[in-house]
């Protein structure tokens, strides 16, 4: 089982310091401008956690001993390379679409195993993957690295939202 290296934990750092942004938006959760995106700032938040969540769940339950690294392009490209998503362009799965109505309550209890899925993660070999739509088969460091990249893509839509520079 290979350890965590400087630049899985580089990342690591990269994802958390980006969850303590999400909860700082927790109190306008309710907030909305349909000119900047037809969901709320909550329905950013809790689809973010969710991934997050359900990305570190699929790693955990992996099988290392049936991963294999394949090249994508897309991967390469977007989490890599530019480190963004273009908006409005994907449908997230509808294992982590948010439910009609958000509540405070729910966003802490998953921003808690979000927490505690980031403190475990060193903890996870090398080559536990989760499986993503477009980019294939990630391994650990490739998902932290997806995650921080698609964390911080409805960051921005929640600063766009509520216009609030970082």
């Amino acid at each position: 089982m290979k350890k965590l290296v400087f630049s899985d934990m580089g990342n690591l750092q990269t994802l958390s310091l980006k969850v303590g942004e999400l909860e700082r938006y927790f109190p306008e959760f309710e907030k909305t401008n349909q000119s900047v995106s037809k969901s709320s700032v909550g329905w950013h938040l809790d689809h973010s956690l969710k991934v997050v969540n359900s990305v570190f769940r699929s790693l955990e339950i992996s099988d290392v001993e049936t991963y294999k690294w394949t090249f994508s392009f897309s991967r390469w490209w977007f989490c890599y390379v530019v480190k963004t998503f273009p908006r409005g362009k994907a449908k997230a799965p509808k294992s982590v679409l948010p439910k009609e109505v958000i509540s405070i309550e729910d966003l802490q209890e998953q921003l808690s195993q979000t927490q505690k899925h980031i403190h475990d993660a060193g903890s996870l070999p090398f080559n536990a993957n989760a499986k993503h739509p477009l980019f294939g088969q990630l391994n650990k460091k490739e998902s932290i690295a997806f995650l921080s990249v698609h964390t911080e893509h409805h960051l921005k839509i929640v600063r766009d939202i509520l216009q609030k520079k970082q």
